[in-house]
């Protein structure tokens, strides 16, 4: 499977069924005085969880190549998304991964646009240096033969992880569902590159394959960088289980 933005592995609520389940109680207030009017907040609102083997980002492991637990929260009305979403993560006492983002999904004729902020914080992380981070993001993406869906995105840092300066993440995305209409085959290839003389840049790929049912995905996935930091290893197969809501 390809790796996602954070905010990728979702599926749409309803408000009024967000209602009935999350704001039951505060909306149960004020029902006997506004019964004639509607409660229902506008936009939708969805959830993820995901349990991965390795929690890769950019080719490189975030779990030290073990296990990984993930969720997150979103909310969108028309064009407008925000949402929250946080993975357990393991490196030098650092423990914990949160992002928030917000950004806008406009069309035109048969491309979709996605552009946005995303602020990585870690909060149990060690202050020097400094791992929190912002990235701005802009991606397009299209079907090609009302079958084969593409994309291309940018990311910019104007200063990425451990004060590395500014960064920049080009990356290519293509998917294709496999007759049967239960699994789809997904690529992906990006190149990370850094300011800072320091830091090696590298490129990373991932493909996959991803078996959809009853609101759970279900994906293997091989992926793996262009030589970095002195030829550090960084193949690996995973398995990720995933249920949007």
């Amino acid at each position: 499977m390809t790796t996602p933005p954070k905010r990728a592995a979702k599926a749409r609520l309803t408000s009024s069924t967000i209602s009935g389940l999350a704001l039951a109680s505060l909306l149960s207030l004020s029902s006997a005085a506004h019964a004639e009017e509607d409660t229902s907040l506008p936009g939708d609102f969805s959830g993820n969880v995901a349990l991965t083997s390795n929690y890769i980002y950019r080719g490189v492991t975030q779990s030290n190549d073990g296990p990984a637990i993930s969720g997150g929260f979103d909310y969108e009305q028309d064009i407008f998304y925000a949402g929250i979403w946080g993975s357990s993560v393991e490196w030098d006492g650092t423990s914990l991964e949160v992002d928030y983002y917000f950004g806008a999904t406009p069309s035109y004729k048969n491309f979709e646009f996605d552009i946005g902020l995303i602020y990585y914080s870690y909060p149990d992380a060690p202050s020097d240096p400094e791992q929190n981070f912002v990235e701005f993001y802009a991606g397009v993406s299209t079907t090609l033969g009302e079958l084969v869906e593409v994309g291309a995105s940018l990311a910019v840092s104007p200063d990425f992880y451990g004060e590395s300066g500014q960064a920049l993440y080009p990356a290519l995305d293509a998917s294709v569902p496999l007759p049967g209409g239960i699994f789809s085959l997904a690529a992906h290839y990006g190149y990370q590159s850094f300011d800072d003389d320091l830091v090696d840049d590298y490129s990373d790929y991932n493909i996959g394959v991803t078996a959809s049912f009853e609101g759970f995905d279900l994906t293997l996935g091989y992926s793996d960088t262009s030589d970095r930091l002195g030829g550090e290893e960084d193949d690996t197969i995973f398995v990720s289980l995933a249920r949007s809501f």
